[in-house]
């Protein structure tokens, strides 16, 4: 006999559309296959086209225009671009990279995200994600299974592998943020503490990463975000982390030579830089050169390598070591100039980099603004310490490095928060909020 299936419960069915996004932060936890797109790219894909057929099927309008004008700044750039494009495959490949990071991917997240509990979920999947990756990098430091560092297999890359090394940095990174703002936030305490030690449980991963472009951009965003979230949870804070530094460093050992020697050169990159450093100071000096050379339009999507060794120094070597966590020894050419700032400017020329870098000032500016106000009013202040963070994070990591491998996924989804935070309509916010606690409030009945 057969029966009828029985309705979703309306939490379950409530949390539909935000699980496609969870499904896309939690797959970059599955070993990396290489260098280039792996599932989450695939399964992001899949959610845009998910999110053009609710469009169609709800009849309703996609974005705001502000959002529209936001989002689609980037496109105008990447017109330009194209034309300047000696190959097909760049003018193919290189604008879906682009559109799919800085245009497509948030701006699904901005239609299918409802309420602020959505974004608190995909918050914690950056969170749960964080801690995956970080054990599985802390495991590869303690047993030596990680990628070459100094001679030793001891640098950890998590899932990511030795051919992303920033890749576990990266995620760790943004869950720490992820965790720093639910922590500084008004929800229930016991949310706020878990929040709390998981941040502190992050640092241990973070340091073992030797990533030195992630460290300064994890400070940067925790102290903005502390300074944002106010003077007496600053302070609190502040305290937790010296005591938590000085038990890793003292209790625990993790200050060993490797990892004070890379702290050092963090001041030291003027001075006397080690070879990465002048590799990237001499990649830095070829980008400028391409831009003098083609200053509106740049030189073309995917043509840095080609016009590289033409605007080089002498001192650039002939690729970064690549060795450890599964990987033989070979060596990586260095075909951007990892920095994202720079990679726009010499391939999008003055056009692009404008474009982008005003989508990106205008969610910092709209993001604060509503930050500001939450504070105020008291509510979504973690949602706002969460967006807000994400975006300043990556807009700082930019400096150090660009987007491709696996983990560019997660800076997609980032900006997609941040840009649901900065842009989406407040009416139609707060009538999902007040949805959401009806239903909370029918459950409780229930039960």
């Amino acid at each position: 006999m057969s029966h009828a299936l029985a309705p979703l419960p309306r939490r379950t069915a409530a949390l539909a559309p935000v699980l496609p996004l969870v499904a896309v932060v939690a797959l970059p936890a599955l070993p990396s296959a290489g260098d280039g797109a792996g599932p989450a790219d695939a399964v992001s894909a899949l959610v845009v086209v998910y999110c053009v057929i609710r469009l169609l099927r709800e009849r309703r309008r996609p974005l705001s225009p502000a959002a529209a004008v936001v989002l689609g700044l980037p496109v105008v750039g990447l017109a330009f671009a194209v034309m300047g494009t000696s190959s097909t495959a760049g003018g193919l490949t290189g604008p879906g990279r682009y559109l799919q990071v800085f245009v497509l991917v948030p701006a699904a997240v901005l239609v299918l995200l409802r309420h602020r509990a959505d974004l608190r979920v995909l918050a914690w999947s950056f969170v749960g994600l964080a801690l995956w990756q970080g054990a599985v990098g802390v495991h590869q430091y303690v047993t030596r299974t990680g990628a070459s560092y100094q001679g030793e297999t001891i640098r950890a890359v998590g899932t990511f592998g030795a051919q992303d090394v920033m890749g576990m940095a990266a995620a760790v990174s943004l869950g720490l943020v992820c965790a720093v703002g639910i922590a500084l936030g008004r929800t229930p305490v016991r949310q706020r503490a878990v929040a709390a030690g998981c941040a502190l449980a992050l640092l241990l991963p973070l340091a073992v990463s030797f990533s030195r472009g992630a460290w300064i951009a994890t400070v940067l965003t925790c102290s903005v975000q502390l300074v944002l979230a106010g003077l007496r949870r600053a302070l609190w804070t502040a305290a937790a982390v010296v005591a938590a530094g000085a038990v890793l460093v003292g209790g625990l050992g993790v200050g060993t030579a490797q990892l004070q020697e890379r702290l050092d050169s963090i001041t030291q990159v003027a001075d006397t830089p080690d070879q990465s450093v002048v590799d990237r100071y001499t990649l830095w000096a070829s980008a400028t050169g391409m831009w003098r050379a083609h200053p509106l339009t740049g030189v073309g999507l995917k043509n840095f390598p080609e016009h590289r060794d033409a605007h080089a120094g002498l001192a650039l070597s002939s690729g970064s070591d690549i060795e450890g966590a599964g990987e033989a020894f070979h060596k990586q050419a260095l075909l951007s100039p990892h920095n994202m700032y720079l990679l726009v400017l010499s391939e999008q020329g003055l056009i692009g980099l404008l474009a982008l870098a005003g989508s990106w000032l205008a969610l910092l500016v709209c993001g604060l603004r509503r930050l500001l106000r939450a504070r105020r009013h008291g509510r979504g202040l973690d949602c706002g310490l969460v967006a807000c963070g994400l975006l300043i994070w990556s807009l700082t990591d930019f400096v150090y490095g660009d987007i491709g491998g696996p983990s560019t996924v997660l800076t997609a989804m980032g900006l997609g928060l941040a840009a649901w935070w900065a842009l989406a309509d407040d009416e139609r916010v707060e009538a999902a909020c007040r949805e959401e606690a009806a239903v909370r409030v029918e459950e409780a009945v229930a039960r």
